[in-house]
C-alpha cells in the first residue's frame, strides 16, 4: 500500500496541479481527493454544516506539506519548507507508514535536520527475516536515544546533538547506511562508517548529498568518512536506472524469443548483472550505452572450467544483486542446462518457485536456500496458469513465466508488481503483450 503522501501526490501530478490554489471545487482533482478522504473527513464538514469540504482538504494537504511542482513529465520539483513534525504521531502516518518498507528512510533525514525521528514498524514483501538493528544501532553511536514500543510497534529516536563517531556496521545493509549516512551529514565532527554498503543507489544518494554541500569521502567503498556540516542546500539530481528492471528485461525477452533494446541503462553501473545473464546463454550487444538483446530460439547455461553446474548466488555490492536472483531463475527454466540458484540472504524468496513446477518448470527446491533449475531448452512449452504474486521481483518472475507460457494466465496481488515496475502493462503491451488489468 503507498502512503498516503505518494497517494495525493498521484492525484495532483495525474491532474496537472502544482499549486493548492489550482485546486478547483468541483473538479475532477476535487472530487478525487473527496473520495480519498471520505473515511477520515468528519460527516459534518462533508455536508457543508461544521464547516467546508474543500478548505479542510486543503488544510490537510498543507499539514501532509505537500510542496509539488511539475517541471516535465518525467520531472518534480520537491520542497521540505515545513515539515509537520505532529503528523508523525498521528495514526493515519503510522498506519500508512507500517506497510511501506522505505518508510524507515524517514527516520536518517529527520534525526539528522531536526532531531527526531518516530515511526511504526515498517512493513514490506514477505520474503523472510528483514531487521533493521543496524540502523538503530549506528544511530544510538552518533548520540541518538532510541526507544521502541513492542506493543505497539512503535519506534523513536531523539538525537539533538548528534556527534560523529567510528562505526563497524554488522551487516552491510543498503538501507541502513544511507539513512546513516543521511543522518551522519549534519552531525558534529567525523564520521567513520566502515562494512558500508557501496550499491550504485548509494553512491548516487552521496554523491547527491556532496552536490548539497554535504562533506563524504570513501564513496563506492565501504568505508566511508564524513565530515558534519551546519545546513544542506538544494540541489538537482537525476536518478540512476533501475538496474533490477533492466534484467527482468533481459529475462523477459530471452523467454519470449524478443529482441529488445534497453535504452541508457548506464552499463558502467551494472556491476556483474550482464555478465552473470551471458553466462545463462543470453546475448548481450552493447550500443553507447544502450543494450540490445537479439531474438534466440535457444540459449545455453555455462558450465565451470571442471564441467561442474553452474551456480548463481547473491552477494553484498559488488556482488550480483539478490533482487534479480528471482529473475535468472525463471529465465533458466527454457535454457539448455542446469543451474543452482542459491539465495543466501532471504529465506522466503524461493518459495514462489512450486507456481512455476506447476507450469511445468523442472526445479528441485533443494532448500529454503537453494534451488536446481534443469532447462527445457524449449522442448517442453509452459502452461497458463492462475497464480499470486508474494512479493515484487517473484511476480514479474510469474509474469515473466505468463508472457512466454501457453494459454491465459491470472496473477493475483498485483499490486505487489506495480510497486517496483512503472506501468509494466502498457509498456509490455507496447512491445506486443496481451496483458488485461482487472480491477
Amino acid at each position: 500500500m503507498i502512503s498516503e503522501a505518494d497517494t495525493i501526490l498521484k492525484i495532483l501530478q495525474s491532474n496537472g496541479i502544482t499549486d493548492l490554489d489550482e485546486i478547483e471545487y468541483g473538479s475532477q482533482c476535487y472530487d478525487e481527493l473527496m473520495d480519498y478522504y471520505a473515511d477520515e473527513m468528519p460527516y459534518g464538514v462533508q455536508k457543508a454544516r461544521t464547516g467546508m469540504p474543500d478548505e479542510w482538504i486543503i488544510d490537510r494537504l498543507i499539514d501532509l506539506g505537500v510542496e509539488v511542482e511539475k517541471t516535465n513529465s518525467n520531472a518534480f520539483k520537491f520542497t521540505a519548507r515545513n515539515v509537520d513534525l505532529d503528523y508523525l504521531e498521528k495514526d493515519k502516518f503510522l498506519t500508512k507508514a507500517a506497510t511501506l518498507r522505505g518508510s524507515i528512510m524517514l527516520l536518517g533525514p529527520l534525526l539528522g535536520r531536526f532531531g527526531i525521528g518516530k515511526m511504526s514498524r515498517p512493513g514490506g514483501d514477505k520474503i523472510g527475516r528483514r531487521r533493521v538493528d543496524t540502523h538503530f544501532s549506528g544511530f544510538e553511536k552518533l548520540g541518538a536515544t532510541f526507544n521502541y514500543d513492542e506493543n505497539a510497534g512503535f519506534y523513536s529516536v531523539i538525537g539533538k546533538h548528534l556527534k560523529g563517531t567510528y562505526m563497524h556496521l554488522d551487516e552491510a545493509s543498503v538501507t541502513g547506511t544511507a539513512n546513516l549516512v543521511m543522518a551522519a551529514v549534519m552531525a558534529k565532527g567525523e564520521t567513520v562508517i566502515y562494512n558500508a554498503a557501496c550499491e550504485p543507489y548509494v553512491q548516487q544518494l552521496c554523491n547527491m548529498l556532496v552536490r548539497m554541500g554535504a562533506v563524504i569521502e570513501g564513496i563506492g567503498s565501504n568505508l566511508i568518512k564524513i565530515q558534519g556540516v551546519d545546513s544542506l542546500r538544494g540541489t538537482e539530481h537525476t536518478l540512476l536506472p533501475d538496474m533490477i528492471e533492466i534484467g527482468s528485461f533481459i529475462g523477459l525477452a530471452a523467454m519470449t524469443q524478443s529482441e529488445i533494446t534497453i535504452k541508457n541503462v548506464r552499463i558502467d553501473q551494472l556491476g556483474l548483472i550482464p555478465y552473470t545473464f551471458r553466462k545463462l546463454g543470453i546475448e548481450l550487444i552493447f550500443k553507447e550505452d544502450d543494450i540490445f538483446i537479439p531474438a534466440q530460439d535457444h540459449y545455453e547455461i555455462d558450465s565451470y572450467i571442471d564441467g561442474s553446474i553452474l551456480t548463481v548466488s547473491d552477494a553484498i555490492w559488488p556482488g550480483f544483486t539478490p533482487d534479480l536472483l528471482s529473475i535468472v531463475l525463471v529465465t533458466a527454466t527454457q535454457a539448455k542446462g542446469t543451474v543452482l540458484i542459491h539465495q543466501k540472504m532471504f529465506e522466503s524468496r524461493l518459495f514462489f518457485v512450486d507456481k512455476l513446477i506447476d507450469m511445468g518448470a523442472q526445479i528441485i527446491l533443494c532448500d529454503p536456500h537453494r534451488a536446481t533449475v534443469i532447462g527445457l531448452d524449449r522442448k517442453v512449452a509452459l502452461k497458463s496458469l492462475e497464480m499470486t504474486s508474494p512479493d515484487i521481483r517473484a511476480g514479474v518472475a510469474l509474469l515473466i513465466a505468463a508472457l512466454s507460457a501457453q494459454g491465459v494466465s491470472t496473477i493475483h496481488n498485483i499490486e505487489q508488481i506495480d510497486r517496483g515496475y512503472q506501468l509494466i502493462d502498457e509498456r509490455l503491451n507496447q512491445l506486443g503483450a496481451k496483458i488485461t488489468r482487472k480491477e
